[in-house]
Order: structure tokens, then sequence, then C-alpha cells
């Protein structure tokens, strides 16, 4: 996509994105992320994931966040002026990630604001939920992120009226 035709900060407004999805995810898949970045017991080995608080293999957390990064970015992030995010702001696992499941991520704009140290920046603050096949909701985050402004000086503008 030409760079003229990207998402900029004024694109974005308060409200729901879209669903993106679904991603199936095997086991294999979160043994082998495990294994490498979180090599926790109940992430590794069935037998002490059953006596773990899980009651069964269970992905990594970090491993649905990194998940949801690829989702957002396939779903409309690629198609933005995205500038990078300045951390996150809360993520939550709610419910284990599972082998078999299938992923499916709800996206939301909660706040918008134009960054007054960068005239050609404005924040978008996104809420993302993942949710199962089954409905069950495994992650909630809320993350802003930095996007680039097709009018920087359209809040100078309004200013001087």
């Amino acid at each position: 996509m030409p760079a003229r035709d990207k998402l900029s900060y004024e694109d974005f407004r308060p409200g729901r994105i879209g669903s993106f999805g679904p991603r199936p995810v095997t086991g294999a898949e979160l043994i082998a992320f495990a294994a490498e970045f979180d090599p926790q017991p109940m992430h590794l080995d069935a037998q002490a994931a059953r006596s773990s608080m899980l009651g069964e293999i269970s992905g990594s957390g970090w491993h649905l966040c990194v998940m949801m990064q690829r989702m957002a970015h396939d779903g409309f992030l690629k198609d933005a002026h995205s500038l990078g995010s300045p951390g996150i702001d809360e993520v939550r696992w709610l419910a284990p990630l599972r082998p078999g499941d299938e992923l499916t991520l709800d996206a939301a704009v909660i706040d918008c604001r134009p960054l007054r140290s960068r005239a050609d920046t404005g924040l978008v603050t996104f809420r993302f939920e993942m949710f199962n096949r089954a409905g069950v909701r495994l992650l909630e985050c809320v993350a802003p992120v930095m996007m680039r402004r097709r009018a920087p000086d359209a809040d100078a503008k309004a200013e001087t009226r």
C-alpha cells in the first residue's frame, strides 16, 4: 500500500475497529515458544501441568501477547502509519491458552490525543481482547500506539482562531 494511502492518526476514533482471526494454535507451537522464551513446567510438560493450578498444559501468556501483536499487525497496523508504542498500560491473562485453541482478536480505540511534544504524532490507545473458539476471553490489553498525523499543524491553526 503506498504511504499516502496508509491510515493516519486522524483515521482513528474511539470505538470498535473489528475482529481478526481466527488463528489456530497447536500444542507443538505452544511448547516451542515456551521452550525458547518461558520454560516453566506448566508450559512444557503435561505431567507437571496436571499438578499445577492450570490442570493441564497451557501456553505462555507472553505467547498470547505476541500472537495478539501479530494479529493486530495483520489486521490493521500494517496499513497504518504506526510509529511504535511507548509501552503497554495493562495486560491481563484471564484464562489459559490451550493446545488446539482458535484465537480471535477484538480491537477497539479507547482514546486519541495529539502529542504536544511532537506535532506530527498522535497517540491512539487501543483495547485488545483475545478470545478462544468457545468465546472465553483469554487476554485483555490496553496499549497506546504512536501514529503519524496527516495534518500536524491543525491544532496550532485551531488555537489561533
